[in-house]
């Protein structure tokens, strides 16, 4: 078993590190469904992409890798937020940002501070400026306390970002799901106080909507 799971992480490895200097034609071209979500469950971001009938063609995917592109270097403007390519759930190249928690709420509140404020109106820009992107929303905790109280935070703190947004002018028809996911997808150790910090936080992911990856098939997508 752990020689599979070796030579499983030893052939992503390899994947990521061509993809890496292909950037946006060769994450797009090169994923395919399979391939995509390997990625994507590494990364912890299998539940975002919008539904489609069959599995997108390189074509396609190497032209929405490359309008990701853009939209990532215009999300890595913002404050205060961790911007990376990831994969959705067809294999396409999408754009994760992380907001600490402790940058956008008070310990234990869900009230967004005046800096996470500043930050999200620049995020609406962006949102705004790729409004064919469909939009995802994801607050998390770490593991101090009970579910009964992380989960219950975990939505209220990413129902604050989507009010947030939507006061700056991003269509809610953009933001397809809004949700909580309280302490269950950690991304560090939650035994360290290093790693909680971590953990507590905001997710917002930027994908292909139905109608980025039509332009892109019949090779309108500007």
């Amino acid at each position: 078993m752990k020689t599979k799971i070796i030579s499983l992480l030893l052939c992503v490895g390899m994947v990521l590190a061509c993809n890496n200097t292909q950037k946006g034609a060769g994450i797009g071209a090169g994923g395919g469904a399979l391939l995509g979500g390997i990625i994507g469950a590494i990364a912890g971001n299998t539940m975002v992409g919008a539904a489609v009938g069959g599995a997108v063609g390189a074509g396609a995917g190497a032209i929405i890798g490359k309008k990701m592109d853009k939209a990532k270097a215009e999300a890595q403007k913002i404050q205060n937020a961790q911007v990376e390519t990831v994969k959705d759930n067809n294999g396409l190249q999408a754009v994760k940002l992380t907001f600490d928690s402790g940058i956008l709420f008070a310990t234990g509140k869900a009230d967004l501070s005046q800096s996470a404020k500043n930050s999200l109106v620049q995020l609406a820009r962006v949102l705004n400026n790729n409004k064919d992107c469909d939009v995802s929303i994801i607050g998390h905790t770490d593991n101090t306390g009970s579910d009964a109280i992380n989960q219950p935070l975990s939505v209220s703190r990413a129902n604050s970002v989507n009010s947030y947004l939507m006061s700056c002018g991003v269509s809610a028809s953009q933001i397809k799901s809004v949700e909580g996911q309280g302490s269950t997808n950690p991304v560090a150790d939650n035994s360290t106080e290093a790693g909680r910090q971590q953990n507590r936080r905001v997710e917002v992911y930027m994908y292909a909507s139905q109608d980025m990856i039509k332009k892109a098939e019949s090779g309108t997508l500007q």
